[in-house]
């Protein structure tokens, strides 16, 4: 693929991102496949996408403070500055004037001889000038949510939250990648063997302090190995390892994954359960339930019964006191995987936050009297959210004195997360500044009555 055609690609990738509202990594990895790109060629394309979506406010920042016309810019014209600017500020892997020469010859084929003369002017006008600071900026929020490129109401959000420095840690670890993590399927292969395999490959790794499945892959690409093929190997986050370490299951229970897809989560759970038992999984979108299905398949798990339902009608379906274990990992803002789906940032409201806030405690709610007397609930969300997390969390148990926290889940958490910033009365907040994972929360109730 020559350089013309490669930053044509990643331009094309940024502008469907942003129309069709898709999720970057969905919309690469349709990308990579199909034009069956090398890894230089896939490499430099992933950096450009994700690292422009990241910077999208930054790079605004910086091109409006050279266009000085009020008329509004294209939008594959404001998305060619962008790259442009994200590959010349941030990047040193190609030279400026021939990232100038390639923005110039797109512009003249997408527009006219008016788009690449404009789009020359800006870039060369950044490549003399450099790009604006932002010491000028004089609210604290504002210069945060430019330098990081969060939506400023979500920075005043998270400094209310958790004060100003934790904030603006979140931010910027926000734009950082994280290493790849994933799950030995332990009735296939165990952890050490795996590690020893994919470090004869070349890959490095380290055994994950949050679940005895865990591996973090710090270098190497684990979907094209035959572990990962063949299903001995899972990708899934730390923190979401977490989830089926705490719901303390065993062989034979009667288990109910309320929102399972796409099915990460139910898989591990089968696997604590040594694929002896019953999990109900249940999705609302029939299409969701199919990836369920799919990764029960591919991980050769067959105590999985997935089908489709709102997890808010489930006592139509099952009698209460039907089950020893309960996961409601809720439906929430995402607000804890930003670093690897960056869009996401830019397509939430607050109004969307309230909203979910009241769908997850209804779920709660409705589930609950599904539990067995001293069976166990783990509520569980990928968000760094309050109002999603604690205030829901707490707002159950004030109407629900059938159930507290269980006091021995804080007991049982993996060592290295004692004392951890996040513990609160209401459960386990995980920032991803803290330990290199999703920023989650979760907690464990239990049934007294």
């Amino acid at each position: 693929m020559s350089n013309y055609q490669l930053r044509n690609t990643i331009l094309d990738v940024l502008i469907r991102i942003e129309k069709d509202s898709g999720f970057s990594h969905l919309i690469l990895d349709h990308e990579i496949k199909m034009n069956k790109m090398n890894p230089k060629d896939e490499g430099l394309l992933t950096e450009v996408v994700y690292g422009t979506i990241q910077r999208q406010l930054t790079l605004d920042y910086y091109i409006d403070s050279f266009v000085t016309q009020k008329k509004k810019l294209d939008d594959w014209v404001r998305m060619l500055l962008r790259m442009s600017i994200y590959q010349m500020t941030f990047l040193d892997k190609v030279p400026d004037h021939a990232i100038i020469h390639e923005a110039v010859e797109i512009a003249k084929k997408r527009g006219h001889k008016g788009s690449a003369s404009f789009v020359n002017g800006v870039l060369r006008n950044v490549q003399r000038k450099g790009v604006p600071k932002t010491e000028a900026i004089q609210s604290d929020s504002k210069r945060l949510a430019i330098e990081t490129s969060h939506p400023q109401w979500l920075v005043e959000r998270w400094i209310n939250a958790y004060g100003y420095e934790t904030a603006k840690e979140i931010c910027e670890e926000n734009l950082n990648r994280k290493a790849i993590t994933v799950r030995v399927q332990p009735l296939k292969i165990d952890r050490d063997e795996a590690m020893q395999i994919l470090n004869e490959q070349g890959f490095e790794v380290s055994p994950s302090a949050f679940s005895t499945q865990g591996i973090i892959v710090e270098k190497g690409n684990v979907l094209k190995t035959k572990l990962f093929k063949e299903g001995y190997i899972t990708i899934q986050d730390q923190s979401s390892m977490l989830v089926a370490e705490m719901l303390d299951v065993k062989p034979d229970m009667h288990v109910l994954d309320a929102c399972s897809a796409p099915g990460g989560k139910a898989t591990h759970i089968a696997e604590k359960m040594q694929d002896k038992g019953t999990i109900d999984a249940y999705d609302l979108h029939k299409k969701k339930v199919k990836l369920i299905d799919n990764k029960a398949s591919e991980l050769d798990l067959s105590i999985i019964n997935a089908d489709t339902a709102d997890a808010r009608q489930l006592q139509t379906i099952h009698s209460n006191e039907s089950f020893d274990r309960i996961l409601v990992d809720a439906p929430c803002s995402g607000l804890g995987v930003i670093r690897g789906k960056p869009e996401i940032k830019y397509h939430k409201q607050e109004s969307d936050i309230q909203r979910l806030a009241i769908i997850q405690l209804d779920i709660l709610e409705s589930v609950a009297p599904l539990l067995k007397k001293n069976g166990l609930i783990v509520y569980s969300t990928c968000t760094v959210d309050t109002e999603e997390n604690e205030h829901v969390v707490k707002k159950f148990l004030k109407r629900n004195e059938n159930y507290e926290i269980d006091h021995k889940f804080f007991e049982e958490l993996p060592g290295h997360l004692e004392g951890s910033q996040g513990i609160t009365e209401a459960g386990i907040q995980l920032f991803p500044q803290s330990f290199g994972t999703d920023g989650f929360f979760l907690t464990r109730l239990i049934r007294i009555k």
